[in-house]
């Protein structure tokens, strides 16, 4: 299974990539951020992540995608970007006819750390550890590659969090 994870945002996207090896190990791929032109049309933005995403897709290949969920935060104009950014994000998977897992900012540090409200630095550095990565990689892939392990751990955040099933790629409980 190679799962690409994605943590949207209109100025940076970021993505990594990484292959499962075994039921709790994985392979890093790639990973990096799409960055947008904050002095472009809103079209224009979401055109470049629509566009590298699919990139992305074409390149390594991934047969499973796992996003992060959109918070609503005091600034009801930023959620709505925000909510832009990542439909061009589904959109480009389920072009692609990719599966797409949503987790919460929580739910993935909850399976990443162990705890739900980690900083980003603790996510950072728990994404090297158990990637076995060599440098830190940027904030933005490092919470997309949180992302992608936190699918890798779902049995383990299905316990955590005493989920019955997943169906058509959204969490029920």
């Amino acid at each position: 299974m190679r799962i690409l994870g994605i943590d949207p945002g209109l100025r940076n996207t970021g993505f990594g990539v990484i292959e499962r090896v075994d039921k709790n190990t994985a392979n890093y791929i790639t990973s990096g951020v799409i960055q947008t032109n904050a002095e472009q049309s809103l079209a224009l933005r979401i055109k470049t992540i629509l566009s590298g995403i699919q990139q992305i897709i074409h390149d390594y290949q991934p047969t499973i995608v796992s996003i992060e969920k959109v918070f609503v935060n005091v600034n009801p104009q930023s959620t709505l970007l925000l909510g832009q950014a990542r439909g061009a994000c589904i959109s480009a998977c389920v072009l692609h006819d990719l599966e797409v897992f949503e987790y919460t900012a929580l739910q993935v540090k909850q399976s990443v750390v162990g705890y739900g409200h980690a900083e980003k630095e603790q996510l950072q550095k728990m994404v090297v550890y158990l990637l076995k990565l060599t440098g830190t990689p940027q904030a933005d892939a490092a919470d997309a590659l949180a992302c992608a392990l936190a699918h890798l751990h779902y049995e383990r955040i299905g316990k955590i969090f005493q989920m019955s099933s997943v169906k058509a790629g959204r969490i029920r409980s």
